[in-house]
């Protein structure tokens, strides 16, 4: 149909909704002035492209998916291929209660095309490969560290039902850090049954085997913080009072380019230190902090902003004052809020953090 007319869409926008799965792809694509259709197709996108180019040929290529599990792959391509997409975070996308009530991959693409085309879409950041590839790193650190916490608990467990409780003599920092004589004690316990020693035996294998991967990632992170891109920066923040080599890691590969936030306002939203809002009238509701953010950036906040106001007067004199009016857990969240703005006052001035400095 469109052969006969092989330029009749030369410079005219299309506007692709990418609803993305593992199996399959739901898509939709709206031409200026109607919708052309909704179909499912391989999730790939050179198959994409090739449909665009044989339906559409000399069209201009506008496509839009929601980030998650897919990363950030499925965009490179498709920019590469000549389309120019966009990747945008699921809570920004306009739905109604209808689509609520009625959502499937269809409503789900034909929604993101419609909201791609009237221009109610931001895209999210989309980081360098490198940026990428180190950020992986730093994360698989913070999996390690909450599997191995589990292990540990685990072996406990196993430890009380056998009826092997833990000698008083072993404090908590030892069994958590696994000092050399508890691990003597765990390696010394014997058994009259076989069944019993092999499981102990397992489990102490896999802690001591994931705490040589931590170790071994650690070394790494360490080395990737000293690379021209990360070392002056990590630098500057280990100059705040707690936060070390990890925190000031996670911090720069979840945030860089910090200038990207062009106000506080918009780095306290991405990272979900705002509480949830609901007006009517002259009537205002403010309620617990909104679960959107990056929970990996709001618990080493909360983790270094404890030890902050430990180490420096101002903070703790304002943690102080915060508390006579409200409780400690939600005290700490504005004191992660103060430590966030003086995160990125620093990354953008390149300037040391000054201790007793309440503003």
């Amino acid at each position: 149909m469109l052969n006969a007319k092989i330029n009749s869409w030369d410079g005219q926008k299309l506007h692709i909704g990418l609803d993305v799965h593992k199996k399959s792809w739901t898509v939709t694509i709206l031409g200026p002035h109607y919708e052309h259709k909704t179909f499912s197709q391989n999730p790939d996108p050179q198959m994409l492209a090739r449909y665009l180019e044989k339906n559409f040929p000399g069209g201009e290529y506008y496509s839009v998916y929601e980030a998650g599990y897919n990363g950030y792959w499925i965009s490179k391509k498709l920019k590469e291929l000549g389309i120019h997409n966009v990747i945008v975070n699921p809570a920004d996308v306009p739905t109604t209660h209808k689509e609520e009530d009625n959502k499937n991959d269809e409503v789900d693409s034909r929604k993101l095309a419609h909201s791609l085309q009237s221009g109610d879409l931001t895209g999210i950041y989309e980081p360098s490969d490198y940026c990428l590839s180190v950020r992986q790193v730093v994360r698989q650190r913070g999996q390690l560290v909450k599997e191995l916490a589990r292990e540990k608990n685990r072996l406990k467990s196993f430890l009380a039902f056998i009826g092997r409780p833990i000698p008083d003599r072993f404090n908590q920092t030892e069994t958590r850090q696994w000092s050399r004589r508890y691990i003597q004690w765990l390696e010394e316990q014997g058994f009259s049954d076989q069944g019993n020693k092999m499981v102990l035996e397992s489990k102490i294998r896999i802690v001591q085997g994931l705490r040589k991967e931590l170790l071994q990632i650690n070394q790494q992170i360490r080395q990737l913080s000293r690379e021209p891109n990360y070392r002056q920066d990590v630098e500057l923040l280990m100059t705040i009072p707690g936060i070390g080599l990890i925190t000031a890691m996670t911090m720069l590969t979840e945030l860089n380019p910090i200038d990207q936030y062009k106000t506080l306002d918009q780095l306290n939203k991405y990272v979900g230190l705002v509480p949830r809002i609901r007006s009517s009238g002259e009537s205002a509701y403010i309620g617990r902090m909104t679960i959107r953010g990056q929970r990996r950036i709001k618990e080493k906040l909360i983790e270094s902003s404890w030890v902050l106001i430990r180490k420096d007067p101002a903070m703790m004199l304002k943690f102080e004052q915060l508390s006579k009016r409200m409780q400690k857990n939600k005290a700490i969240i504005r004191i992660a809020r103060k430590l966030l703005s003086r995160i990125r006052r620093i990354l953008l001035t390149q300037e040391p953090y000054v201790t007793g400095v309440s503003k």
